[in-house]
């Protein structure tokens, strides 16, 4: 092979890299995005507002964009290890708990960063997620495990079984 062979596949296999990493992105922002926006339309039936504000739905889809990179980064961080011998469910249980802690963890940042923009203090904007309450970080915390967790599961089936095959189970298989 000469070097210019190497160079164009090499440039080849990074292109598709960043395309397979561009749609893990958007496939997992519009997972987090049905989440967040049924979550948003949960809060804003339950204090009744009406009409239904839609700028809430906007603001859902960029916390979903949001929080699919920070999923993403912590993947890159802390890669998903599926033991076959212990099972997916009893493999990821630990690895959720990271991912949680990693995006919580990026969520607190990212108010900090938010307060700064606004002329806030970072630490006082970063205590103030949640309201500074620990029982609703509590209560954000189990939310978000539970967003996170079916993810987790379906990547792990995704790597025991090989992505082919996991679409097979889950859509059919194209013949």
């Amino acid at each position: 092979m000469t070097n210019n062979t190497v160079s164009q596949s090499n440039h080849r296999s990074l292109k598709d890299k960043l395309k397979e990493e561009a749609k893990k992105a958007f496939t997992l922002t519009l997972y987090f995005g049905a989440w967040f926006c049924s979550i948003a339309f949960f809060a804003a039936t339950a204090l009744e507002e009406r009409p239904i504000p839609l700028d809430i739905f906007g603001f859902a889809l960029i916390k979903a964009g949001i929080s699919a990179k920070f999923m993403l980064i912590a993947q890159a961080a802390y890669p998903i290890k599926v033991n076959k011998e212990q099972g997916i469910l009893n493999s990821l249980l630990f690895e959720s708990i990271v991912y949680l802690i990693f995006v919580l963890g990026l969520n607190f940042l990212e108010a900090g960063v938010d307060g700064l923009i606004h002329g806030k203090e970072f630490i006082s904007s970063m205590t103030a997620f949640g309201n500074g309450e620990p029982l609703r970080i509590f209560a954000i915390s189990i939310l978000y495990w539970l967003i996170v967790w079916p993810y987790l599961i379906f990547m792990g089936v995704n790597q025991a079984l090989g992505n082919t095959a996991t679409l097979a189970i889950l859509f059919g298989s194209k013949k």
